[in-house]
């Protein structure tokens, strides 16, 4: 079954994504694997029409595009916005804290975690640590992803918290703080974790000069449900998107006359304002520099941009079974009954009556669902890229996403047709002259 068999692969691309940094690269394998070549920021760009291209920034947000053989300005950039980060833990520098012979990691809490998921289950390391390299200016990277049960984060006994099934406040300096091992002198202390990194990754001591390095869950997503029809597993938030745009960008069929564009940009879980971020120019200032490598000037690239038209997919809620109060009374998602369109009239959210009606007759003849979703008034709702990318570009947009339940548990829950449904639009948007 194609839809079942495509949740597999977002299941996989997943568990391989344990970092911002191994989405980049693994985006980047894809990429390859269908043709695309792929750009150096700090090198001349010599782009030809009819080819691919892929670009990375902080290797951790991607721009890949392809470029049409009769570029018609009316048509303008056709943009999927996704982002590659998930809410989380970071691991602060000098992180060995001892209490009796106990080795915890001192963290730092990135985006808005349900903390209390993160709890009595196996966790390991990911991320990446930075190399003395030739030039004092570009220190090389090297992604790390150790795949053991190093740590644990855990619970207080019941019986010595008799109320924890009535709710508790979690501290996040004192209770979230994994358990890395057992230590009998202050000795084993002092870089503890740089000397497991250099065991584990056959580095150098002395050439690491910093880390960006994260707490993740060595479960593996899976299939779920009594007929396999949800998806389980850590990030789908917003992993599944960035999968589904990608794959839409590459199974898209060539178009002669346009530009289409995909981006998974980072840091949308803590506001998106970095210079690897939605809250930046830098896809700005990569489709101008698009424009600039093809021989055009700055008229051609505001006429493009005044004719584009942007995808921003993110996760959207599923109405959960157990708090109808919390969703609203007439638009709520629903699991498997196809894309939520996310609407607000505060504009948290850049869909509005053009886009949606743009999106409407993209999936005309299709197969493909769609629904719309309004936060319950009560709800403030969550943020997204969307907003962001299409101020800084100026240009038409909808928001929509996935439904799911869970959104920021360490594993979430979806369905597989929404996550096909995505991937399909994906493609009709890149597909549509």
């Amino acid at each position: 079954m194609e839809v079942k068999s495509f949740a597999r692969e977002v299941i996989e691309f997943i568990d391989e994504c344990p970092s911002t940094y191994h989405v980049a690269k693994n985006c980047s394998e894809i990429l390859e694997e269908n043709g695309f070549e792929r750009l150096i920021p700090q090198e001349k760009w010599h782009l030809k029409k009819g080819g691919k291209y892929y670009v990375k920034k902080s290797n951790s947000t991607v721009v890949a595009f392809t470029l049409g053989t009769d570029i018609n300005f009316k048509k303008g950039f056709k943009i999927f916005g996704s982002h590659t980060d998930s809410p989380g833990f970071r691991i602060k520098p000098n992180p060995e804290m001892v209490i009796e012979n106990i080795l915890r990691l001192n963290t730092e809490v990135y985006g808005g975690p349900i903390l209390s998921t993160w709890f009595d289950r196996p966790l390991s390391i990911a991320g990446r640590v930075v190399v003395k390299s030739d030039n004092l200016f570009l220190p090389r990277t090297v992604r790390v992803k150790i795949e053991e049960p190093l740590m644990i984060i855990p619970n207080l006994a019941i019986h010595q918290n008799r109320e924890v099934n009535n709710g508790v406040k979690i501290d996040k300096q004192a209770d979230t703080l994994p358990v890395l091992g057992l230590i009998n002198s202050q000795f084993e202390k002092d870089d503890y974790l740089l000397r497991l990194i250099v065991e584990k990754m056959g580095l150098k001591k002395e050439d690491i000069l910093d880390f960006d390095l994260y707490v993740y869950s060595i479960e593996k997503g899976c299939l779920a449900g009594a007929n396999e029809e949800f998806i389980s597993a850590p990030k789908i938030d917003n992993l599944a998107s960035v999968y589904a745009g990608l794959l839409g960008l590459v199974e898209a069929e060539d178009v002669h006359d346009q530009i289409n564009v995909f981006v998974g940009f980072d840091n949308e879980e803590i506001g998106s304002a970095t210079k690897q971020g939605a809250d930046s120019n830098y896809l700005l200032n990569t489709l101008e520099r698009i424009m600039c490598s093809l021989g055009y000037g700055r008229e051609e690239f505001l006429h493009m941009l005044n004719c584009s038209f942007l995808l921003s997919a993110d996760g959207a809620h599923a109405a959960h079974p157990a708090h109808m109060d919390k969703t609203d009374p007439t638009n709520r998602g629903r699991i498997n009954e196809g894309i939520s369109i996310k609407i607000s009239a505060n504009q948290s959210y850049t869909s509005d009556g053009f886009s949606i009606a743009v999106v409407k007759q993209i999936i005309e003849g299709t197969d493909i669902k769609i629904q719309p979703f309004v936060n319950q008034s009560n709800e403030r709702g969550g943020s997204t890229i969307g907003p962001i990318s299409s101020t800084h570009l100026d240009i038409d947009a909808v928001d929509l996403g996935v439904p799911m339940l869970a959104m920021h548990s360490v594993r979430e829950l979806c369905g597989i047709y929404d996550v096909f449904y995505l991937k399909e639009l994906a493609k009709e948007f890149f597909n549509k002259n």
